[in-house]
């Protein structure tokens, strides 16, 4: 049976290790990942629940407003919770002769700075997944492989009418969509949609090899 795609289309298959953690687990990827993997699959469906629908509310709240309106609403929200239950305790406490202290004194003790060590191992990941874009835009701008660049614009040629259609605030609603319901698919129908995507990428494979054939310049280089 054919592993699922699991790879950009511009990118060679080579490029790829074998002990890449495929789409339905969580392999040896960091916490994170795996807090975004169980999210993704449902495994805690509260938890998702309120994340997919905060989420979905930001995004249909920026289809409407503007950013700074949302931004600005959110706060005076957070604002109005807070005040409201601080000036609550506070009156309860003068009635009562109580000495609960501040509502929030557990919050407002929690240790929220950022460590040098914590702050650098982030920026070394981001720098890394920058780097490695920057070289991807690199070979595709640069026709590095032809067939990859091709490929490139094809997706950007589609692009135009997608934008022509869409916004981006609706693709952005359309992708949570999608993040949320096809992860949950695929783990149940795993067996089906591995077999059906096998053999678009066999196709798939077979007309490349067929046009590279035909136009020998189309040719990858083999590695050295």
């Amino acid at each position: 049976m054919a592993d699922p795609v699991t790879q950009s289309p511009f990118v060679s298959s080579s490029a790829f290790s074998s002990g890449q953690p495929q789409l339905g687990g969580c392999g040896g990827a960091g916490s994170a990942s795996c807090a975004a993997h169980d999210l993704l699959f449902w495994r805690d469906a509260r938890k998702t629940g309120v994340v997919f629908g905060a989420s979905l509310l930001l995004l249909l709240s920026l289809a409407v407003l503007s950013a700074i309106s949302v931004v600005a609403h959110l706060a005076l929200a957070l604002l109005s919770v807070t005040i409201s239950l601080r000036v609550y305790k506070a009156v309860v406490q003068a009635i009562q002769k109580s000495e609960e202290g501040h509502p929030f004194r557990a919050y407002l003790e929690l240790d929220v700075t950022l460590s040098q060590e914590t702050f650098q191992a982030h920026a070394a990941t981001v720098a890394l997944h920058l780097n490695q874009a920057l070289r991807l835009l690199l070979r595709l701008f640069l026709v590095e492989d032809l067939v990859d660049s091709l490929k490139l614009v094809m997706a950007m040629w589609v692009l135009t009418y997608v934008g022509a259609v869409f916004n981006g605030i609706t693709l952005l609603i359309l992708a949570e969509l999608l993040a949320f319901t096809l992860p949950p698919l695929y783990e149940k129908y795993k067996v089906q949609i591995d077999h059906y995507v096998g053999i678009a990428r066999r196709q798939t494979k077979d007309l490349v090899d067929k046009i590279q054939a035909k136009l020998p310049g189309l040719a990858k280089k083999k590695p050295e």
